[in-house]
């Protein structure tokens, strides 16, 4: 049994959707961001940067792992599925989930704060990580213009690592029209039951209500 520490956030998501598609059974544990729950002292003794997601694997003894690329590794090398078949698959799948979480990641995260959250709206800023999410699109959409996943021929850690990010686009104002590769991919993922009900982990209402209102508000 894993302990998976969350909250419904792209990095949360990516390891709900991960365990659900290795179908490695888990207990929840929801982190209210706005009350601090993650800054408590007992959740810093498994995560001592104080974020989500975290978890705690019983089977390996307790063992603790945090940061949503290591644990995504770390459930891969746990049970030899989602990272290739060979050593030249498996490097394409650890580049893309370190291209995602070096640079999609924070840039994306950085264009929801200027774009959503703050209350002054600076628009250099916005429209630099805006542009910078942008591009990055731009990657992964010639990428998977070549092939299926962006590890090549099977679906793997990259997929999930990125395909939170891109479903919320629309959070961050940045659209992902004329990007057919990554259109086609992304409505494929959205096929997987694994990948939808670890969208529902933990329970965000009405996000599919959501995602259809965001995608009118970016063309």
């Amino acid at each position: 049994m894993i302990d998976l520490y969350t909250a419904p956030t792209p990095n949360g998501w990516k390891i709900s959707i991960a365990l659900e598609e290795l179908g490695l059974p888990y207990t929840v544990h929801v982190l209210d961001l706005q009350a601090g729950d993650q800054k408590a002292a007992d959740y810093l003794k498994i995560n001592p940067n104080g974020r989500i997601p975290a978890i705690l694997d019983h089977e390996a003894g307790g063992r603790t792992v945090f940061e949503s690329g290591a644990i995504l590794l770390y459930l891969a090398e746990k049970t030899g599925q989602l990272i290739g078949h060979d050593s030249e698959a498996r490097s394409r799948a650890i580049q893309w989930l370190f291209w995602q979480v070096g640079g999609l990641g924070p840039m994306q995260g950085q264009a929801n704060v200027f774009f959503r959250y703050l209350p002054e709206k600076i628009e250099v800023a916005i429209q630099r990580y805006q542009g910078e999410t942008r591009r990055l699109y731009e990657v992964m959409d010639a990428r998977l213009r070549q092939t299926p996943y962006l590890a090549g021929e099977d679906y793997s850690i990259a997929d999930i690592a990125c395909f939170p990010w891109v479903f919320a686009h629309f959070w961050a104002g940045v659209p992902i029209s004329g990007l057919d590769g990554l259109n086609d991919w992304k409505a494929r993922l959205e096929q997987r039951p694994a990948v939808l009900k670890g969208l529902g982990v933990p329970p965000l209402p009405d996000l599919a209500k959501l995602a259809s209102a965001g995608r009118k508000m970016v063309t």
